[in-house]
């Protein structure tokens, strides 16, 4: 009967733990599907208030991408301006230290654009 009771508490203890193992790999975004194409790519963000960001996603593939300058609030995500790709320090995408004023320097020269 002892073994029975130990199956069975080893046998709860993986069930509870599959869910969080994969809330885990869900929330560490490690797992990207090989070969399947993000729809979009955050590029840049800078935080404007408490709760309102300026973010610029790129989306689309090859010849058809494009970047999206959004306004984003707890409430609404608004479209303010699109681009052509740029290419970025680095190379990547990632942050870098260049990349605030490459940003910057984007949106002055969308504005200027008429």
């Amino acid at each position: 009967m002892p073994s029975t009771l130990n199956f069975l508490f080893w046998f709860l203890i993986v069930l509870a733990l599959i869910p969080l193992a994969l809330w885990m790999l869900k929330r560490s975004q490690l797992v990207v599907a090989a070969g399947v194409p993000q729809p979009a790519r955050v590029v840049a963000s800078a935080g404007l208030g408490p709760q309102q960001r300026l973010v610029t996603v790129e989306v689309g593939q090859g010849e058809a991408r494009h970047w999206l300058v959004l306004g984003v609030t707890p409430h609404t995500i608004t479209v303010l301006h699109s681009l052509p790709p740029q290419e970025l320090p680095g190379g990547d995408g990632a942050a870098s230290a260049g990349l605030p004023a490459t940003f910057a320097s984007l949106l002055k020269q969308a504005r200027r654009k008429p």
